[in-house]
């Protein structure tokens, strides 16, 4: 059911007990989420399971019909997750539990309000996704291999990814039907448009670019707390759970950073990236080498006519300080993107032959005394 739901596969590389309970996680949280995505739902249905949710995980003949495809069987079938949840160990359900009620609060929250200013767009990522990062945490130190993180890191982790998300993902959710909700907060994109779904149209493209530049830079801020998370991680298989998607998030950053494409269609990362942030992936020095790469790609698409650019910079360079005072740029054996120059053949060889020129020339050109 995981593999139809979740994109989260380096959940099988964790030892096998704390797999089973992220797995549950995971799995009590998406059918949380699949209740507050179905617009189908009446607000008055709504609510109250999302405020009880965190009572029918305890209860094995639960289950609710809403969403669609592998969603809806995941509802139809929510019994069998209940049953899995009922077998964990008593630290991991508690976890769960105080999560999923959170969670829960805080979605039915938001199902009538808007996100008007980036207080409320900190909120309510806090409740989506930054509750995911002091779960996570909590399962980590009721499985004995972490010590517990600080709330305020833990939260930071889920809202990088998730703010992520939000930015690349714009143009599918606003042409979505049944319409989906927006996450993108007032305060920042009525600066640049009057409506959000104004931002699509091409004669806006100046503003919409700009209004993406100001989003991204608003999610840079959360770097310092997700690397110093990961440096405090000793477990490797916990440690490579939680950096992968952190850095598939700062490349995604870097690729949407000043690019219309974020209005007129998909911008991910490549595959054979992907492939090599997953492979390499293997020590803090790899996350700082990636951050640092992805932050030196971003720096170098900030343009200087950009309302938001000496803000962004200044962000920028804070996390570059930080890759290098880590001590461990030169420590990573592989490179997930190549940060040095690198020259075509075609230019060497045409190096080559002006320098095999000048030296013939200066050889026939020096007097006889020099001899």
């Amino acid at each position: 059911m995981l593999h139809k739901v979740s994109r989260s596969l380096v959940i099988q590389q964790l030892d096998t007990d704390l797999r089973d309970a992220v797995c549950i996680f995971y799995l009590v949280l998406r059918a949380l989420d699949t209740v507050e995505d179905d617009t189908s739902i009446a607000t008055e249905v709504k609510v109250p399971i999302l405020i009880d949710f965190h009572r029918h995980i305890y209860d094995r003949e639960w289950h609710f019909s809403c969403g669609t495809k592998d969603y809806k069987v995941l509802m139809d079938e929510f019994h069998h997750v209940s049953t899995a949840f009922l077998q964990l160990g008593r630290g991991y359900q508690e976890a769960i539990e105080d999560i999923t009620m959170r969670m829960g609060a805080g979605m039915a929250k938001f199902i009538c309000k808007e996100v008007e200013t980036v207080d409320d767009y900190d909120e309510y990522c806090h409740y989506v996704a930054g509750l995911v990062g002091l779960g996570l945490s909590k399962l980590f130190h009721a499985s004995g291999k972490e010590d517990l993180a600080s709330d305020v890191i833990s939260n930071s982790m889920g809202l990088f990814l998730q703010k992520t998300n939000i930015i690349r993902d714009y143009l599918e959710d606003i042409n979505e039907i049944p319409k989906s909700r927006m996450f993108w907060p007032r305060q920042i994109w009525s600066k640049y448009v009057n409506k959000l779904e104004d931002l699509k149209y091409e004669e806006n493209s100046v503003k919409a670019v700009q209004c993406l530049n100001d989003m991204v830079t608003n999610a840079l801020t959360h770097v310092e707390d997700c690397l110093k998370y990961m440096s405090d991680l000793r477990d490797p298989a916990i440690f490579r759970f939680c950096a992968i998607p952190q850095i598939m998030a700062i490349g995604t950053l870097a690729l949407c950073y000043n690019n219309i494409q974020v209005f007129r269609g998909v911008v991910k990362m490549r595959r054979g990236l992907t492939a090599k942030v997953i492979d390499r992936t293997k020590t803090i020095s790899d996350v700082y080498g990636a951050f640092y790469d992805f932050s030196r790609m971003l720096k170098s698409k900030v343009d200087e006519n950009d309302p938001n650019a000496r803000k962004t910079k200044e962000s920028l360079e804070t996390i570059l300080k930080l890759c290098r005072d880590s001590g461990t740029l030169n420590q990573r054996k592989s490179y997930i993107i190549q940060s040095k120059p690198q020259y075509s053949p075609t230019l060497i060889v045409v190096i080559f032959i002006i320098l095999a020129i000048l030296l013939a020339y200066l050889s026939a050109a020096r007097p006889d005394w020099y001899l």
